[in-house]
């Protein structure tokens, strides 16, 4: 590993950043669905929000918080992890956000390091919105030790592999997708918009926002088997595990593992990950979704 004399900072655990407001508009909202490629229709109308949208109000603040812990010259060494949303609520249009976050903890892992950053959004009277976890990826750095609290755990159970899924859903990444999407979602990162930039990263060109590919995966889940209602879903994780380049195909397979409504009054806990031809490309997804 490329440790250099990387020293990772632990006085900076714990510590908030500063508030982010945001003015949530419909057009916002359409946007960010276009850019996904979204087929629920409040979505692509603006009437509420899709679930991914969520960290537009929070972006801003995440990189801040992972670097207030890291050093700052790792921002071209950090990509996305692992994500995990827990939502109180929808977003609604005139929904005015106040968004902050902070790291949690770090690790040294093989193959680099990470950092957890915690991010809370409330309304501007206080109502918590959602809470989220977000895993940044230091490839190639040795933090040196492992400090502090970590993401929640969602694992998929490998034996899942070997049953039948309950949906699998093919769906297409436009050739322009991440034209369109940093614009939507306020990610300005090169790698996405720059192929030279990306190729000096050590990648083969312009890849998807990981985001944009988790969004992908959110209206699957919530057109298959939550009737496209975002209100009823609770919690949707997933773990990077490679890019997706534009104009690939990826198939995401869904596998039930919580309790049918006919079972339990409980949410329903579903499995998925996705793949683009034999690569795993998005781990470890986990969505879960109040009964209709």
């Amino acid at each position: 590993m490329d440790t250099g004399n990387v020293e990772f900072e632990t006085s900076g655990l714990g510590v908030w950043t500063d508030e982010q407001r945001f003015e949530v508009t419909a057009e916002r909202i359409a946007d960010f669905a276009a850019a996904t490629n979204d087929p629920i229709t409040r979505h692509r109308a603006g009437e509420i929000a899709p679930p991914v949208f969520a960290v537009v109000p929070v972006f801003m603040s995440l990189a801040p918080a992972a670097l207030s812990v890291a050093p700052v010259e790792l921002l071209m060494k950090l990509v996305h992890g692992e994500q995990d949303f827990h939502f109180h609520r929808p977003i609604r249009p005139g929904d005015t956000l106040v968004a902050r976050a902070r790291p949690t903890g770090f690790a040294s892992l093989p193959g680099g390091s990470t950092v957890t950053v915690y991010a809370e959004t409330r309304t501007d009277q206080g109502e918590l919105v959602n809470e989220q976890w977000m895993t940044a990826f230091f490839r190639g750095v040795d933090a040196g030790a492992t400090e502090g609290d970590h993401a929640p755990t969602h694992k998929l159970d490998p034996a899942l592999r070997a049953t039948p899924p309950a949906t699998e859903i093919l769906q297409h990444i436009d050739k322009d997708q991440t034209f369109r999407y940093s614009p939507a979602s306020g990610d300005p990162m090169p790698i996405h918009l720059d192929d030279e930039i990306a190729q000096m990263a050590g990648l083969p060109g312009i890849i998807n926002h990981g985001l944009c590919t988790m969004a992908f995966t959110s209206w699957a889940v919530l057109t298959e088997h939550a009737d496209g209602e975002v209100e009823r879903l609770r919690r949707l994780a997933v773990r990077f595990s490679k890019p997706v380049l534009p104009d690939q195909d990826i198939r995401t397979r869904i596998w039930t593992v919580g309790p049918q409504p006919s079972e339990s009054a409980a949410p329903a806990t579903y499995a998925f990950e996705t793949a683009v031809d034999d690569d795993v490309v998005i781990r470890d997804g986990l969505a879960v979704i109040d009964h209709g």
